[in-house]
């Protein structure tokens, strides 16, 4: 004979309470210990599956990001760049601009904090409920290529045109093809109004002509592109901060002969 929590354990896992169904003996022997109401074990039950699946959604959304570091706020240092103060990070951190399709044009050098400023919005963006896809300008310019025909690239195709929010890392970093650039106009023309964008690069888009070869495409890009749009600018003559932190193999220091 089943014992009784067993009995409501599988009715849980019929009705996909699965979370519920394992920790279902520790809540009722809970509930009997300090004389919990009906209404007090429902809401409890209820709130650890949704607080479960939260979790699970958070962790999976995560995997979809495709972060290439797990960098967050709690390590980015404002004082280490000028292109944004502590009031406009308050603001992007309400990520109001998502839903309005804003998009966020970080430049600057190699190393100034661009990409840790645009992974640590993305984080922040995921654990908010969005779903957030980062990637390589180059690593965009493959999926574009080949996903019509590897299943992989098709994959990752649908879940960036299903995001909210869009990062492209190194986004004109070089010279492409002109059937590299009309992908990548096809792209931006599928999103637009579609998903907000953080794109980091160490070009202004007054530059980005030259590397897409085609004057006219790139007008049109960057007109969608702009059209709702924050430029930050990191300062040019700030040393890279990757240098600045960067674990030596070999002590620097002279050796005494």
């Amino acid at each position: 004979m089943s014992h009784p929590f067993e009995v409501l354990q599988d009715k849980c896992r019929t009705l996909r309470l699965a979370e519920t169904a394992k920790e279902l003996p520790a809540f009722l022997r809970e509930a009997e210990s300090k004389n919990w109401t009906y209404h007090e074990l429902v809401h409890e039950l209820l709130s650890y599956e949704i607080n479960c699946r939260e979790i699970k959604n958070t962790e999976k959304r995560m995997k979809w990001a495709e972060f290439p570091d797990k960098l967050t706020f709690d390590t980015y240092d404002l004082k280490e760049q000028s292109a944004v103060g502590e009031k406009q990070l308050n603001i992007l951190k309400e990520l109001n601009w998502i839903e309005e399709y804003f998009t966020l044009i970080m430049m600057g050098p190699t190393g100034a904090g661009k990409t840790h400023l645009s992974i640590a919005l993305g984080i922040h963006a995921v654990e908010r409920g969005y779903q957030v896809s980062f990637t390589s300008m180059n690593q965009l310019m493959y999926i574009l290529k080949t996903r019509e025909y590897i299943n992989k690239s098709k994959i990752r195709y649908n879940r960036i045109i299903g995001s909210d929010l869009i990062i492209i890392d190194d986004v004109m970093y070089m010279t492409y093809e002109s059937q590299e650039a009309n992908l990548f106009f096809q792209f931006i023309y599928e999103i637009y109004d579609k998903a907000a964008f953080i794109l980091t690069s160490n070009k202004g888009p007054g530059e980005w002509g030259k590397f897409l070869g085609d004057p006219t495409l790139t007008t049109a890009i960057l007109d969608r592109l702009l059209h709702r749009s924050e430029i930050l600018t990191f300062d040019k003559e700030a040393d890279s901060i990757r240098m600045k932190y960067r674990k030596a193999l070999f002590d620097i220091s002279p050796v005494e002969s």
